[in-house]
């Protein structure tokens, strides 16, 4: 049971100080009579406004194919963000709809956005590895024997990023043409795909993730999203 102004503001309606307008516009219902009170407790079951069940009230779980351009961040400063793409209600909602680890501006493909953040910590934890496949482009074609010597490092667990310590785990290459190569992280550093091309040599002109875990894009094209149910990842 929750007061019906904290519960319209946390799903993205209004303010909890706009709610008493609403209420007394008669757009809400409490177990079908008009609310007379912003501080009236009920079940978001029991809430209608303007005659329909209120939004997501239980969270939002997303997947979206990001398009290049966009960050992962809700600081403006940053440039245009992934969660312009949503509805305006849903970029209102508290807690704020966030990315389940972040893609770059460079970077599209898969992405998940939720409001839930214990899925978000289960996700992107070492402990889980979830597995995470990207498709890379690289600026110059690569030789079978080059491409040999890569897939075999990338896989042995040995290779050390500049800068840093620990040697990544071990990834899955494949290349399927000399300038297209599909690798599969069980990890996610910072800027990870690029820096370990980069580290041997060779530049990635564009990334795009198209895996996470047992989930795909299907047919969704860039910028657009869908409503995964919360329990989809058990």
């Amino acid at each position: 049971m929750r007061r019906l102004d904290q519960l319209l503001s946390n799903l993205g309606y209004c303010s909890r100080s706009e709610a008493r307008d609403w209420i007394d516009s008669g757009a809400v219902t409490v177990k079908g009579e008009p609310a007379n009170n912003v501080s009236l407790k009920a079940a978001p079951a029991e809430i209608l406004v303007d005659g329909e069940p209120l939004d997501h009230p239980d969270g939002l779980l997303l997947l979206l194919n990001k398009p290049l351009g966009l960050v992962c961040s809700h600081e403006m400063r940053e440039g245009p963000n992934v969660y312009s793409l949503l509805p305006p209600r849903w970029q209102r909602r508290n807690p704020h709809v966030t990315s389940v680890g972040r893609l770059d501006k460079d970077t599209s493909g898969l992405l998940l956005l939720t409001d839930q953040s214990a899925l978000v910590h289960r996700l992107t934890s070492p402990k889980h590895k979830v597995p995470k496949i990207y498709r890379a482009t690289l600026s110059a074609p690569v030789t079978p024997v080059r491409a040999a010597e890569l897939i075999a490092l990338f896989g042995a667990g040995t290779l050390v990023l500049p800068d840093e310590k620990i040697a990544c785990a071990p990834a899955s290459l494949q290349f399927s043409t000399p300038t297209e190569a599909e690798l599969t992280l069980t990890e996610g550093r910072y800027h990870q795909v690029r820096r370990m091309f980069a580290c041997q040599g060779h530049e990635v002109l564009g990334l795009h993730r198209t895996h996470l875990g047992a989930l795909d894009l299907g047919d969704l094209t860039a910028g657009q999203w869908r409503v995964l149910p919360l329990d989809f990842f058990g």
